[in-house]
């Protein structure tokens, strides 16, 4: 099965569902797609690489998109993992985008529990349109998928969505780094949330609350995390050698940068392209996001690094305000006390929200161009 471009209708939907049974079932069950980002990728006219069930798509958030080959076995090994980890076979609403990995892992996991999941329609992500979902979902438990972007808004509902968001068993909160700012205010707001970490490589999320899923392993060499197990994907659609120096020895280099905690607890750092080297010192992008994130008043957080003849690359920020944007000069003095003055961003910007690609994922590109437009050190 190749990536959809589908409406959103209940009709599109029930055809995807049946196709991901049909993978499961021995496949690959190949749907015409319209995206032409996807296309090259893809290569939908090319029979698929044995052992294929599905074909699917990164999100391309850092560079072109890439046909992820994952079996019916990485697929199922995921979603029973899922399940044990929750608490066992549920019902669940699919809330995100079918054709990305965590979007189509709803489908397979209920596939798996025999279960009818419930979609949500619709253009855009509204929390009455989630409620009213939700509303349609028939026993228990309750689970649904969401990225940050979708969990913010349902916390800032003060109506029917909120209220819907309590009723679930727990929500998979992936795609995208949960801040612990985020983590606190599900909390405080009685939402059950279950952060995850994992990519189309591993058949969706397969690290959750830090913890890897049942049957995944995980370890850290240096500081790149990699990851083994029967949810891994075999491979990359006609990239022979991008697949050899990516799948080892049955284990996956991430391009995330993590440490392993003595409790075993995994934390992930960020993305090793998203070192900053200015003025001869390696700033992680991800530390200031979260420095930013923790600070009151800011909602979201996006730190790039531009050029700058003096320091060869300027941090600097895009943050999304919650309610009246704290001072620029404030912010930058919090990053300065935990952080140091290397990691202190020349500049900081406003935004009403991040530009995001694919499922939730903040398009750092976009980022980069609207900071470094205009940017004079």
């Amino acid at each position: 099965m190749l990536p959809v471009a589908l409406d959103g209708s209940p009709s599109a939907l029930v055809t995807l569902k049946n196709a991901v049974a049909a993978a499961l079932d021995g496949g690959p069950a190949v749907l015409p797609f319209t995206d032409p980002a996807l296309r090259d990728a893809m290569a939908p006219a090319e029979p698929a690489e044995p052992g294929t069930a599905v074909v699917i798509a990164t999100s391309g958030s850092t560079g072109a998109p890439k046909g992820v080959l994952l079996s019916a076995r990485a697929l199922t090994a995921s979603a029973e993992a899922t399940h044990a980890r929750l608490g066992g076979p549920g019902h669940w609403l699919l809330a995100t985008p079918a054709h990305y990995i965590g979007g189509l892992q709803v489908l397979v996991r209920s596939l798996l529990a025999g279960t009818s999941p419930v979609f949500l329609t619709g253009t855009g992500f509204r929390p009455d349109d989630f409620a009213a979902a939700a509303a349609a979902l028939k026993g228990g438990p309750r689970y649904t998928a969401l990225v940050p972007t979708q969990l913010v808004r349902l916390l800032d509902d003060d109506g029917a969505g909120l209220a819907a968001a309590k009723t679930f068993d727990a929500i998979v909160v992936g795609a995208a780094a949960t801040s612990a700012a985020l983590r606190e205010r599900a909390a405080d707001a009685g939402v059950a949330i279950v952060p995850a970490y994992g990519m189309s490589e591993t058949a969706s999320g397969c690290v959750y609350d830090g913890f890897p899923l049942d049957g995944v392993r995980v370890d850290v060499t240096g500081d790149r995390i990699r990851i083994a197990g029967d949810v891994l994907a075999h491979g990359y659609r006609r990239q022979p050698e991008l697949t050899a120096e990516s799948f080892d020895g049955g284990w996956f280099t991430t391009s995330d940068r993590g440490v392993r905690h003595e409790d075993g607890r995994i934390e992930v750092l960020g993305r090793a392209d998203d070192m900053i080297n200015t003025g001869g010192v390696k700033v992680s992008a991800n530390a200031v996001e979260r420095v930013l994130t923790a600070q009151p008043g800011v909602r979201d957080a996006c730190v790039v690094g531009v050029p700058d003849p003096e320091w060869g690359e300027a941090v600097v920020a895009l943050v999304v305000p919650a309610g009246e944007p704290r001072e620029a000069d404030e912010l930058r003095a919090a990053v300065r006390a935990e952080l140091g003055a290397a990691a202190t961003p020349k500049r900081v910007e406003y935004a009403a929200e991040l530009p995001l690609r694919g499922p939730g994922k903040i398009d750092r590109a976009a980022v980069k161009s609207r900071l470094a437009s205009g940017f004079r050190g």
